[in-house]
């Protein structure tokens, strides 16, 4: 390994300080753009890779899991924007950024990725948003909120009321109850 003399390690540095500056000054110029609640959430995105970058610098992480954790919140950035851009409202809803490899944290079953389609949802629980290219894939999914997951449960129950009356639109609301044999 070369050793680099003090005047060239100190260029370097002033080169990487002043590119991070540059970096974080065009974040803050993006974030003006949105409403409290976005900018809010950037902002979060922002103290979140302060604290990978200071646990880098003090060498608690690998340097796989700083590249890992910092390009997932590159991802969640690039796809809240894109959300708040195509919609316009002041609005993000609590995003996972997850690699295939990390499917089965959120995931009992996982779907297999060349299957994903936008907006599907998976278990009542998620609806994928869509794919970020940053480092490596990460797929990008919306929790649902309760309102919209019961919402789900119920027309799924519905629908299958429905069919087990042989097509009635007539449906129970109330949950059965199972007595034990």
């Amino acid at each position: 390994m070369c050793s680099l003399s003090g005047p060239v390690r100190f260029a370097l540095s002033i080169i990487a300080v002043l590119t991070l500056t540059g970096l974080a000054a065009a974040q803050r110029q993006t974030d003006l753009e949105f409403g409290p609640v976005v900018s809010a959430y950037l902002g979060y995105l922002n103290n979140e890779q302060e604290v990978v970058d200071d646990r880098a610098s003090r060498r608690e992480v690998t340097p796989a899991y700083y590249r890992r954790n910092s390009n997932r919140i590159h991802a969640l950035r690039e796809m809240a924007i894109k959300l708040v851009r195509q919609s316009g409202n002041d609005y993000v809803p609590e995003l996972e950024a997850v690699t295939v490899d990390e499917f089965r944290t959120i995931f009992e079953r996982s779907p297999q990725p060349a299957t994903l389609r936008p907006n599907e949802v998976f278990g009542n629980k998620f609806r994928y948003l869509g794919s970020v290219r940053s480092g490596e894939n990460f797929y990008v999914f919306a929790r649902l909120d309760p309102y919209e997951q019961a919402e789900l449960i119920q027309r799924s129950s519905k629908s299958v009321v429905a069919g087990s009356v042989g097509g009635s639109s007539e449906t129970s609301t109330r949950a059965r109850r199972v007595v034990p044999k």
